[in-house]
């Protein structure tokens, strides 16, 4: 068994999944399936493609998300989840439906995708 820094498993499950971008990049993974690089910036406008890089490059050396490079001229890349990254998806379902429910409670307006 590889010696651990967490402390408990939420702990690992934030440090996977936790920040501003990976949970959204999960979250239009699991909506979408599978998406290109360039379709992800488009679903979210605010991040960088150097992020975007480096948060999908996290998630798949953490095994939540699946690369697959075609060999073709223009290059062409495609991202989906892993069977870890789609064991998420209830997860994220729950934090969807208690996002829905806290905005209607305070209020606040959001147009997103949503599977509820």
């Amino acid at each position: 068994m590889i010696e651990s820094p967490f402390n408990c498993p939420f702990e690992l499950t934030i440090e996977l999944i936790g920040g501003k971008w990976k949970g959204l990049i999960l979250w239009h993974l699991y909506d979408k399936k599978v998406l290109r690089n360039g379709e992800m910036l488009r679903l979210m406008p605010k991040i960088t493609q150097k992020m975007l890089t480096q948060k999908l490059r996290e998630m798949e050396e953490d095994g939540l998300v699946t690369r697959v490079i075609y060999e073709q001229i223009p290059p062409k890349v495609e991202y989906s989840l892993t069977e870890h990254g789609k064991a998420l998806c209830p997860v994220l379902e729950m934090m969807t439906a208690w996002g829905a429910k806290y905005a209607n409670d305070k209020n606040i307006s959001i147009a997103c995708s949503s599977h509820t």
